[in-house]
């Protein structure tokens, strides 16, 4: 794929993907024209205060909510970018509608946009809560990732082609657990639900690498999972606050001691493709079976769970992870 041909729109591009997926695209690919779709104009004036102001670089103020918006901004758009959610759990289970309606409804009128305005490509961002959800942001991530990967269907011969990307928590992210490590490390105390937990972890330059690769290589409705490591939540919790007391609080409503990237059920349409998982799609599509001539296919009891993994971080890794959102001197009192 020639970058610099290619027309890009990210929406949710002031959040902490669509930053960095940003900064490296203007670092390394040098699209033809890059834009920002987010709803927060304070965030995009940040943006553009701390660099961000590329001459091939644009602002669109609007919301995922407002389909007449969305066509308006992919007017002329080769790929698309769908990063915008509400993803915060307390939050969602609290205010269910707003969920549904950005979440679901929002994946909806990014479909019916790109389909509208002849976008070839357009990848949507998923996260391993949405493989056996138990809670309502899971539940609404499952729903977007079938919305996507079925609108394949609608497209048919008009050539737009959905797909998305799966994967774990990500260090640095609004709502990550390390900033909450850090602050209550002053006080020498640090809360933990459950000391079996595990999750998945990566950075969001990994992310953001993750997800162009796959769009280059995207035929249509797949869900491209990632090979990445597991990590104790305590070894994460002594990693940031050594020495620091741990309390055990328990486990919150919504909440998993593990998750999974890849369930038993999908393992049988899923393909293990180098450092990644392929997951092709069930339905009558004509397209996004390619890949088994390049992958292997997986035993029928296979699943892919943060408490099985055979990639786990040690606590040095853990420690170099977290070192760029750390600013504080551990030792501070």
């Amino acid at each position: 794929m020639n970058w610099d041909e290619q027309v890009v729109l990210v929406t949710g591009g002031t959040g902490s993907f669509g930053r960095k997926f940003i900064e490296v695209m203007l670092e390394g690919f040098h699209p033809a024209k890059l834009i920002v779709f987010s709803r927060d104009e304070l965030k995009q004036h940040e943006m553009r205060e701390a660099g961000l102001n590329h001459p091939s670089l644009r602002y669109f103020i609007g919301d995922v909510r407002d389909q007449t918006r969305l066509r308006r901004a992919m007017h002329g758009v080769n790929i698309v970018v769908h990063a915008a959610a509400l993803k915060q759990v307390p939050a969602c289970e609290y205010n269910p509608i707003e969920a549904i309606m950005t979440n679901i409804m929002g994946a909806r009128n990014v479909v019916e946009a790109a389909i509208d305005s002849s976008v070839g490509r357009v990848m949507a961002l998923s996260t391993d809560k949405a493989v056996n959800p138990i809670n309502l942001y899971g539940a609404t991530k499952l729903a977007a990732e079938k919305l996507f990967i079925q609108s394949n269907a609608y497209a048919g011969g008009m050539g737009t082609r959905f797909a998305c990307v799966r994967y774990g928590n990500v260090v640095g992210s609004r709502g990550s657990v390390v900033p909450l490590f850090i602050r209550q490390r002053q006080a020498g105390r640090v809360t933990i639900t459950d000391k079996r937990m595990t999750r998945f972890w990566l950075s969001i330059d990994q992310g953001v690498r993750f997800t162009i690769k796959c769009i280059e290589q995207m035929q249509g409705g797949e869900v491209f999972v990632p090979k990445i490591p597991s990590m104790r939540v305590v070894d994460l919790a002594t990693a940031v606050a050594e020495g620091c007391e741990i309390e055990y609080i328990g486990i919150r409503p919504g909440e998993k001691l593990h998750e999974v990237l890849v369930s038993d059920d999908e393992a049988r349409h899923t393909l293990d493709v180098d450092d990644m998982y392929v997951v092709e799609p069930t339905g009558a599509l004509w397209f996004g079976h390619g890949w088994r001539d390049r992958g292997r296919a997986l035993p029928g009891d296979f699943t892919y769970t943060s408490d099985k993994n055979d990639q786990w971080l040690r606590p040095d890794e853990i420690r170099e992870l977290v070192a760029p959102y750390d600013n504080t001197d551990p030792g501070e009192s």
